[in-house]
């Protein structure tokens, strides 16, 4: 019998579902784009268009879409006029060129190596953990050792430009512990924050997948790991809903796990700009002193191919490539 009791119940869970679907509303409201249709592939920083193109080779054979962010990110890793990602990398405060990346598919599998000396191309040996062994992580010696077990060569990472700068910057350096040497510089976007390629790209089938790379910040200290090869904080895919990726300061990104954060912000309904934006407000609001001096920047694709980006800091550019152009770049959206 439909009583007064039911009826009462009943019109309450409707008023509840009116505020959920007007608060998911709000949350996909803020300004996202679109692909009319995959395969797509984007990536952080300007020189993500050189990658995005290296990837577009495989994405548009019909290629899969984990093969396609490894053969991206291995452009600017090669490039010696890149130092803040592979081969030509800055060294840290002890003359060591130290190199992250990891590697994520659309199946949940993952690989990471990070502080690996000695190999050039870092996302390599990621996924080969995550193909070859039963571990996800593999650091240091470790990973050195491994990639030459694997065919990889074995060679010296610190070329004569970075020598260079890395013993300029040694004139006035300061090894106190308790100062962040990292962010010496002090400029929020500088050449010395622009730290990572992150990549994520949906292949034909809809898969999803994403890899990240870097040498890490310039002049660390010897041992320091930021969050690119961080399964979770400097990448982070599920097949179901979407990717991030995340540049910038890795200490605070790992502190709120930032990748992660946005892919399960866009499973409860933010766009992918939406969800970006709620993962800077909240190390914002965690350090706000902290954040005036640094920069993080989020880059998201949900499953449908719609993108978005968000950072501290202006400056934070991405890279999207699609059926439709191949070399565009967009100026992200920054709370400052």
């Amino acid at each position: 019998m439909f009583n007064r009791r039911k009826f009462i119940k009943l019109s309450a869970a409707g008023a509840s579902l009116s505020v959920v679907s007007t608060d998911i509303l709000a949350k996909t409201s803020a300004t996202t784009s679109h692909s009319d249709s995959l395969p797509i592939v984007i990536s952080t920083w300007d020189f993500g268009i050189a990658a995005n193109q290296e990837a577009w080779k495989t994405l548009s054979e019909g290629g899969r879409a984990l093969d396609a962010v490894e053969a991206g990110v291995k452009i600017p890793e090669a490039d010696l006029n890149n130092h803040t990602v592979g081969r030509s990398g800055y060294p840290d405060r002890d003359g060591h060129v130290t190199l992250d990346a990891c590697i994520m598919d659309e199946k949940g599998n993952c690989g990471a190596v990070a502080a690996m000396e000695y190999i050039a191309h870092p996302i390599s040996i990621a996924r080969l953990v995550m193909e070859k062994t039963p571990h996800v992580f593999l650091v240091g010696e470790g990973a050195t050792q491994f990639a030459v077990e694997q065919g990889f060569k074995r060679e010296k990472l610190l070329n004569s430009e970075s020598e260079k700068a890395w013993k300029e910057w040694l004139k006035k350096a300061e090894y106190k512990p308790t100062i962040n040497i990292e962010n010496s510089k002090g400029i929020p976007g500088n050449q010395y924050n622009h730290d990572t390629i992150g990549m994520l790209a949906i292949d034909a089938k809809g898969n999803i997948s994403g890899a990240c790379t870097t040498s890490g910040m310039a002049f660390k200290m010897h041992g320091r790991v930021g969050d690119s090869p961080i399964i979770g904080a400097g990448l982070f895919v599920d097949n179901e809903v979407g990717g991030a990726v995340s540049t910038g300061v890795g200490e605070e990104v790992i502190r709120n796990v930032g990748s992660f954060l946005v892919v399960e912000l866009m499973r409860q309904g933010y766009s992918p700009e939406a969800a970006c934006k709620e993962a800077v407000q909240r190390i914002i609001k965690k350090k706000p002193e902290t954040a005036k001096q640094i920069q993080v920047g989020f880059l998201a694709i949900n499953k449908k191919g719609e993108y978005g980006a968000y950072a501290i800091q202006k400056g934070f550019s991405f890279a999207v490539c699609d059926q439709s152009k191949q070399d565009l770049l967009i100026n992200g959206k920054s709370f400052y």
